[in-house]
């Protein structure tokens, strides 16, 4: 996210609460559109090709202000996935299929706040394809016995870490397999890193490898020299089997990933 837009983001929500507990405004539904897409674009992942967002949205209000949308809360849910699907199109974001909003009561919440917990999900029945952030995906109704008005409660699962072995070769053609359970796995020069580069090109504090939603990403910390992958200059970026990753003149190609036993 781009250091402007990260302030002016900061000074949106150092406001927006404090004025709205003063005056006692209802809760709008633009205010819950924004914090969706603040959300999606705080949880983007971006490949080499294409920058994935959440589109599975939980929103976490207090159940008075739930109350007030009545009869509405239906026609809410499915506008706000609508808006979503927009926001996501017209910033060329990729959703695997199109987004689901959810509307739950939670006490927790101060009135006229909100709270966004947003994942990445796959199809859902009824639902024909993905959606690629440029062409609509069909909606052809929810499966068979499920109010699409209703507003549904589910458990946001814990996605499983990732396992890795990654191969690292060093300039001088040398090379040793690494092996990636979950948590941090650092790159760079300084021996405090978890894969010391013997590489003049490497900065000491290069980039970082972790797990994220079930995907291996890597994140360049603002190296001098920058980092690559399959040939791209990249700051994030999903790691699969066979990207090969270089870093200065090391390169380290993911040989094994998936779920950790």
């Amino acid at each position: 996210m781009p250091p402007l837009t990260a302030i002016e983001r900061f000074f949106e929500r150092l406001f927006e609460r404090p004025v709205a507990r003063l005056f006692r405004t209802r809760l709008q539904p633009i205010q819950i559109q924004h914090r969706i897409e603040r959300v999606m674009e705080g949880e983007r992942l971006t490949t080499t090709d294409r920058t994935l967002v959440p589109n599975r949205f939980v929103v976490h209000v207090h159940p008075s202000d739930l109350a007030e949308f009545g009869d509405m809360t239906g026609t809410l849910a499915s506008e706000l996935a609508d808006g979503a699907l927009s926001f996501a199109r017209a910033h060329r974001y990729t959703v695997v299929d199109r987004p689901q909003v959810d509307l739950v009561p939670d006490a927790a919440i101060d009135r006229a706040d909100v709270r966004v917990d947003a994942r990445f999900a796959g199809a859902l029945p009824g639902r024909t394809g993905p959606d690629r952030g440029t062409t609509p995906a069909r909606d052809d109704g929810p499966p068979d016995g499920i109010d699409p008005t209703a507003t549904r409660v589910y458990e946001v699962p814990r996605p499983t870490t990732p396992r890795a072995v990654i191969l690292v070769t060093d300039p001088d053609g040398s090379s040793g397999r690494v092996v990636f359970d979950g948590g941090s796995l650092t790159i760079g020069r300084a021996t405090d890193n978890d894969v010391v580069a013997r590489d003049g090109r490497v900065s000491r504090h290069h980039g970082r490898i972790v797990g994220r939603r079930g995907t291996l990403v890597y994140a360049d910390l603002g190296s001098t020299n920058g980092s690559r992958v399959n040939g791209v200059a990249v700051t994030e970026v999903v790691l699969g089997v066979g990207d090969r990753l270089e870093v200065g003149d090391t390169a380290l190609v993911v040989e094994v990933a998936g779920a950790a036993d």
